[in-house]
């Protein structure tokens, strides 16, 4: 009787433990190491950076600096940077709400057989690699891109629109690449609604406005939920899209990241930046999740 209970127990151990070796191996340890280097000195040397630990032939060299960390303090581009990034992608979460909902409805309500295909057309953008897809959209809205040449040969423009190196158009660059991670949550937390319930809301007089939303949202509020997260936090610390669609005198935090990181060779600032966007984006996450958790049991 012992022998299976102790099998049993080997194998839960088991699948229990390798996602969180995975997890240790790929997300605190980089994490941490990062929070280490934050706490480093530049220097020219390779890797270029003086750890806050390190041994010597003295023994233990314990030399933390908060020098990255006065940056931010001491410079406002950085403050400007974390507000651009933040607006831009709460503009482009709620884009992408605005139009994955009534995709997600459509998808969810649709007859069985059609779903998967549905489902199939959202996920078609990633067969296609995500630098060309940006990259493509450089093509469409250029001054001489497809857009602007259509709309000039229809005469409904005199002149080529600036849609190019824009906000427009980093924002549609952000919402085009990243709206089908708001639709797959939606669409599955839709399905899970029973119908009756809708069909009984309409049936006591309520308005379609009125179902949707004073019915259907708070009943799908952990999918707007899961799906805003996944596409408010890549995309904060976005630099692709940025780079190649956004305006190059709006400075953006994974620019910022990115230059420090590879240009200026400055290991412990673009670390502090890192583990600073790690802190600001995740602790408001993890709060509205535990809110939407207490808000669909108080429903059940």
């Amino acid at each position: 009787m012992n022998a299976p209970l102790r099998t049993d127990a080997t194998w839960r151990a088991l699948v229990l433990g390798l996602p969180w070796l995975w997890l240790l191996l790929l997300g605190l340890a980089p994490l941490g190491l990062a929070v280490a280097i934050s706490f480093g000195t530049a220097s020219e040397g390779a890797p270029p950076y003086d750890p806050p630990l390190a041994w010597s032939a003295d023994g233990l060299r314990v030399a933390p600096s908060l020098e990255s960390y006065a940056l931010v303090v001491g410079d406002d581009l950085y403050v400007v940077a974390f507000f651009n990034s933040l607006r831009v992608a709460g503009l482009a979460t709620l884009l992408c709400l605005a139009i994955g909902y009534p995709m997600a409805l459509a998808i969810a309500r649709a007859p069985a057989p059609r779903r998967p295909l549905l489902l199939l057309f959202v996920m078609l953008p990633f067969w296609t690699s995500f630098l060309v897809r940006v990259y493509a959209w450089t093509t469409l809205l250029r001054p001489t891109g497809i857009i602007n040449t259509a709309l000039l040969a229809a005469g409904a423009i005199d002149a080529p629109l600036e849609l190019f190196a824009s906000e427009p158009a980093m924002l549609i660059g952000i919402v085009y690449s990243y709206l089908p991670f708001m639709v797959l949550p939606l669409a599955l937390s839709i399905e899970r609604v029973d119908p009756d319930v809708l069909a009984a809301a309409a049936d006591l007089g309520a308005r379609p406005r009125t179902v949707l939303l004073r019915i259907l949202v708070p009943l799908t509020w952990p999918g707007i939920v899961a799906g805003s997260a996944l596409v408010f936090v890549p995309a904060a610390g976005e630099f692709v899209i940025p780079d190649l669609l956004g305006p190059s005198d709006t400075p953006m935090i994974g620019r910022i990241l990115w230059n420090e990181f590879f240009a200026n060779r400055d290991w412990p600032a673009a670390s502090m930046i890192a583990v600073l966007l790690l802190v600001v984006l995740v602790l408001p996450v993890a709060a509205i999740q535990r809110a939407a958790a207490r808000a669909e049991r108080g429903v059940r």
